[in-house]
């Protein structure tokens, strides 16, 4: 049975992990008969947002609490999960992975990625264990393993996809029901909701990719 880690950023797609996208992911590992390790950095969020208004709250929230709530309480800190101990890695979307994973939501190609989390990646890639990024989190990728030159998606946004080859990364364009492959450094992405335009769209894409990472394995 594979071992796949999923690293979540939050719970909601304008402040955490898009729960769409996060579930799709767990679900299509659970029908893979994977064994599923749900994790995120314990850090406070870089920001709140109420979801029915779309405007940012005063509240404070962690990371870590946040994800356990798509994870059913069964969560660890990142930073005490060990590449050795996983099969193959996965990151959902949602504007968390580039705000609590990383600070590319400010800081464009010129971002900083989570130390516990830019370790694993590393760690994952140098063991040659096959990586998926889903929606925006093809930018967490490119600025951890852009001396590789990574092979990745986020769609077909122009603005998006400079920023991602300027950290190093060689942009696909990809329809959302579809994914790249980088079969060089065993990565897996596909656009999701950066295209959208709706959860049955971006269940074709996400079930792909989920399908692929577990064959690289």
């Amino acid at each position: 049975m594979a071992k796949v880690g999923v690293v979540l950023s939050g719970s909601g797609y304008l402040d955490g992990s898009e729960i769409h996208e996060a579930v799709l992911t767990l679900l299509y590992l659970d029908k893979q008969g994977a064994e599923i390790v749900c994790m995120a950095p314990d850090a406070e969020q870089v920001r709140v947002v109420n979801h029915n208004t779309g405007k940012a709250a005063s509240e404070k929230r962690n990371v870590l609490v946040e994800a356990g709530r798509i994870a059913r309480g069964k969560i660890r800190d990142v930073k005490n999960v060990s590449a050795k101990e996983l099969d193959a890695l996965i990151f959902p979307g949602g504007f968390g992975a580039a705000l609590n994973l990383c600070t590319f939501a400010a800081d464009g190609s010129s971002c900083s990625v989570n130390k516990d989390v830019e370790q694993l990646i590393t760690a994952m890639h140098a063991s040659r264990k096959p990586i998926g990024f889903i929606c925006i989190a093809p930018a967490v990728g490119a600025r951890v393993l852009g001396k590789q030159s990574p092979k990745l998606t986020i769609g077909n946004d122009a603005g998006t996809a400079a920023a991602l080859g300027k950290m190093g990364a060689v942009h696909k364009e990809c329809r959302v029901d579809d994914i790249v492959t980088d079969e060089k450094n065993k990565i897996v992405s596909t656009p999701a909701y950066m295209l959208g335009p709706s959860i049955a769209h971006v269940a074709k894409g996400i079930e792909k990719a989920v399908a692929k990472v577990i064959e690289l394995i």
